[in-house]
């Protein structure tokens, strides 16, 4: 009788036990944001609704967090080491190349998946505008934790967590999407010498037109494309959306102009 008992008890402690991790799996998505990291927001002028940005750096596997203050800027949140990422440096070209992607993307709603393999993750949204131009291909790329890349950008699980719950709190604000700057590293000059013989060096250069903007201004550049070129803070963009393969519009923006005319 004792051993029926303590049977029914361990089949009971199972189920239980099951119960509550496949709760955890289901709810992850969910958690609330760690308190120290709600306090740092406050220091920083900032709060969970407000709108957010990353800036990934492949070279030296970082992801960074960056919020909007009550100064209208943006401010360094927090810095997330990247388990894993695929490839070289270098843009994705096609399905199957096991390379992770490079360029400016925005992340909707839509976007988040709450019930990902890999723990929590987002699509980064590839190929975008200038990808789908250059006639780059490739599906679900993804950031994401469990520490497994091809093609992706691997966090650890603590780690996505808190980046996922970030984004669930500003979509939560009535942002309708967040800047993802992916970038093969700190766009600084001595890097861009460093790698001036790579083919990719036109391409970096002309990512280096959005993140200047964003170093000098503390503000998300706007950005579209045309002529197969990331073009950023348009002066006429409210006619629309360009063509990506179609000329751009005469004077609708030069770097060193915008630049030279914000008043720091």
């Amino acid at each position: 009788m004792l051993a029926r008992v303590f049977q029914f008890f361990s089949i009971v402690v199972a189920l239980a036990a099951l119960t509550g991790c496949q709760f955890a799996g289901d709810n992850r998505h969910n958690v609330p944001l760690p308190k120290a990291l709600v306090d740092r927001m406050a220091i920083i002028g900032s709060s969970p609704g407000e709108p957010m940005m990353i800036r990934v750096y492949k070279q030296t596997s970082e992801l960074e967090v960056w919020k909007r203050t009550n100064t209208g800027r943006y401010a360094l949140l927090k810095t997330y080491p990247i388990c894993k990422w695929s490839g070289e440096l270098g843009p994705k070209i096609q399905e199957g190349d096991y390379q992770s992607p490079e360029g400016f993307y925005d992340v909707t709603p839509a976007l988040m998946n709450p019930k990902s393999s890999y723990f929590l993750s987002f699509n980064v949204g590839f190929p975008n505008k200038y990808d789908q131009a250059w006639g780059r291909n490739g599906s679900y790329l993804m950031v994401h934790g469990d520490c497994k890349s091809v093609g992706c950008y691997a966090m650890t699980d603590e780690g996505i967590k808190e980046i996922y719950a970030m984004a669930r709190e500003s979509f939560k604000g009535a942002n309708r999407s967040f800047q993802l700057q992916l970038l093969p590293f700190r766009m600084n000059e001595t890097n861009l010498a460093a790698n001036a013989a790579s083919a990719h060096s036109s391409f970096w250069l002309n990512l280096k037109e959005g993140t200047d903007i964003f170093d000098a201004t503390q503000v998300p550049p706007i950005v579209d494309v045309c002529a197969k070129r990331y073009i950023f803070n348009r002066a006429d963009a409210g006619r629309g959306p360009l063509d990506p393969n179609g000329d751009c519009p005469v004077g609708s923006f030069s770097t060193m102009s915008a630049l030279q005319g914000y008043n720091s």
